[in-house]
């Protein structure tokens, strides 16, 4: 080894090219790079305004007075009020501000949607792993166990764990999660299957690395991609089967805002005060759309250059 390719290797610069990357290289590359961000993002309008409609939701679930600074419990107009300046979203049947409810309500329906996904991701990926990596019997029992979750459509099997739990946001959440385990680990097995054979999966076994290490620091971040896309689709089955769920009155207790609840509330009211169903109603579906053009965008939908 040559003298100056000690020295640079010392400095941290590329002896290949002769000299380290300047100031001017690196404010380039940088620009090149936002280029191509901004690039992608122009030719997704679609994928921008989910983003958008996302972050503002979390907004709401952490500061709705940034919202509104109405009292969502409080009766602030006259009973069915059409939507309005003063009122966005109308008022509801005993004249509470409906677009406070909905923003209030956005906590309790996320965070249900976020518990509902930690329990099927985290349960999923355990079995999934365990399934794909070990094989033989474990594998066969874990399939078989997946089978029969599967054959069972999944609102079903919400309300029959529901009904069993007790009612409640947390119950709800944990009867939706525990019906999402089933496809996590069925996408994760499948990964783990393909990637088990690797040949840094092999290299890592000869080297006398444990099991678990393998799976942690090698089998698992190469099969996680697909389950990404497959947590935002979860999102926007959770929001759907929760405020399902809630609409049925297994959610929350009155008066408590959600979105489900909500919802439920309006309807008797369809012919005279259709927005009291109609706006809870488009924020739910507007929030799954989000959900489902953010799974395009994990599924690999073109590439930054």
């Amino acid at each position: 080894m040559s003298e100056s390719t000690v020295v640079n290797a010392a400095l941290g610069s590329a002896p290949a090219h002769g000299r380290p990357e300047s100031a001017e290289d690196a404010a380039e590359h940088t620009g090149g790079r936002i280029a191509s961000v901004l690039s992608y993002l122009r030719a997704r309008p679609g994928l921008v305004a989910a983003v958008i409609w996302i972050v503002l939701l979390v907004l709401a679930a952490l500061a709705p007075t940034l919202f509104t600074g109405t009292d969502p419990l409080e009766s602030v107009a006259l009973p069915r009020t059409a939507p309005s300046a003063a009122h966005v979203f109308g008022t509801d049947d005993i004249g509470r501000d409906l677009f406070a409810r909905v923003v209030h309500g956005t906590r309790l329906s996320l965070g249900a949607a976020a518990l509902a996904i930690a329990i099927g991701v985290v349960v999923g990926t355990v079995l999934g792993l365990l399934a794909g990596y070990l094989g033989g019997w474990v594998d066969a029992a874990v399939m078989r166990m997946v089978d029969v979750l599967l054959s069972i459509p999944a609102i079903l099997l919400a309300l029959a764990l529901v009904v069993a739990l007790g009612f409640g946001t947390v119950n709800v959440a944990i009867a939706v999660g525990l019906t999402s385990i089933a496809g996590n680990a069925r996408i994760l097995r499948s990964e783990v299957l393909r990637v088990r054979n690797s040949t840094y999966v092999e290299a890592a076994r000869a080297g006398g690395a444990r099991p678990v290490r393998v799976l942690v620091r090698h089998v698992l971040p190469n099969s996680i991609t697909p389950l990404l896309a497959l947590i935002a689709l979860d999102f926007s089955s959770a929001i759907l089967a929760i405020s399902s769920l809630s609409f049925l009155g297994y959610g929350a207790p009155p008066p408590t805002p959600e979105w489900g609840a909500l919802v439920s509330g309006g309807r008797d009211f369809l012919a005279s005060a259709w927005w009291m169903t109609t706006l809870p109603g488009l924020v739910i579906a507007l929030t799954v759309l989000a959900g489902n053009r953010l799974s395009r965008a994990f599924t690999g939908e073109g590439t930054l250059r």
